[in-house]
């Protein structure tokens, strides 16, 4: 039987940063939000699923409030970052590391957060958007993390993502919902992975982990040449649909592991990993270059 507190999925820390917010603006707030935020976050069952203490997903929030508007709200940027336990090892693999630039919401102190998922819009949008955000990020987590267990093991997670974007709460301040919010936000990166032009990218999660990264323990050949198969499959997904956001996603916080990876690969797999990876990864092509060349 497993308890209540086993159950949830997650084992998120949420801190908020609040240097750049007048004194005039009594910071008392901030302890009593970051707070109810943890307590939104662990305290809520994101699935159906049973996960036993061990099995939970450790994942960080940092909101770094950038500025306190009027009406008792802030904007502020969000870093979300999660890791995925990598079998035989105490290695964990990132999952996501990502900065959401544009999270505006109202808070009055004590205020309960909640949130519906047929009711993502709240009694009123700007303040429902604080919990709309994070609990898409949370089933994005879990869709991440069931997708690098099981082939498509995270398609009911990534649908109640959709779900939120879908009926995101509609607010002028509110941003980052919207096709035309930018080119890197909730709305592509929710498409990206819900879209079946981008099937592979499910595919190369799971051969990236479960096949790749699980397996490096006892079978480091066959291992790297799983990951290797991942990266040529982004490498399609790029070639049909280049500048997908999903893939400069995939990425962050991988540069370092995934040149390890390759350091202790033949010559020729050497190459081919250098190769996809430097057209795939251009932020850290130079790190690949001097690792693997």
């Amino acid at each position: 039987m497993v308890s209540n507190t086993e159950a949830q999925e997650l084992q998120a820390s949420v801190s908020i940063i609040a240097n750049r917010v007048p004194s005039s603006v009594d910071h008392k707030i901030f302890t009593t939000l970051q707070l109810a935020l943890n307590n939104f976050i662990n305290g809520k069952k994101w699935s159906s699923e049973a996960f036993q203490g061990n099995e939970k997903i450790v994942c960080t929030f940092v909101l770094n409030i950038s500025q306190a508007l009027q009406n008792n709200e802030f904007s502020a940027t969000l870093t979300v970052q999660a890791a995925r336990p990598i079998y035989n090892s105490s290695y964990q693999s990132p999952l996501i590391n990502y900065i959401d630039e544009n999270v505006v919401f109202r808070y009055v102190e004590f205020q309960t957060l909640d949130f519906s998922d047929t009711r993502v819009q709240g009694n009123e949008p700007v303040a429902a958007n604080l919990t709309a955000v994070f609990a898409f990020y949370a089933y994005t987590i879990l869709g991440l993390d069931f997708d690098s267990f099981s082939l498509r093991g995270g398609d009911p997670y990534f649908q109640k993502a959709e779900n939120i974007v879908n009926n995101s709460p509609d607010a002028s301040e509110v941003l980052g919902w919207k096709p035309f919010d930018g080119l890197r936000n909730r709305y592509w990166l929710m498409e990206n992975l819900t879209d079946n032009k981008y099937a592979l990218v499910h595919d190369a999660f799971y051969n990236y982990y479960r096949l790749g990264l699980d397996q490096m323990y006892d079978k480091e050949d066959d291992a790297r040449n799983a990951i290797l198969n991942s990266l040529n499959q982004l490498s399609t997904v790029n070639s049909e649909s280049p500048g997908s956001m999903i893939l400069q996603f995939f990425f962050q916080g991988k540069g370092i592991e995934l040149a390890n990876i390759f350091k202790k690969a033949p010559p020729d797999e050497k190459g081919r990993a250098l190769d996809v990876l430097s057209k795939l990864d251009i932020g850290n092509a130079n790190q690949y270059k001097q690792s693997l060349q």
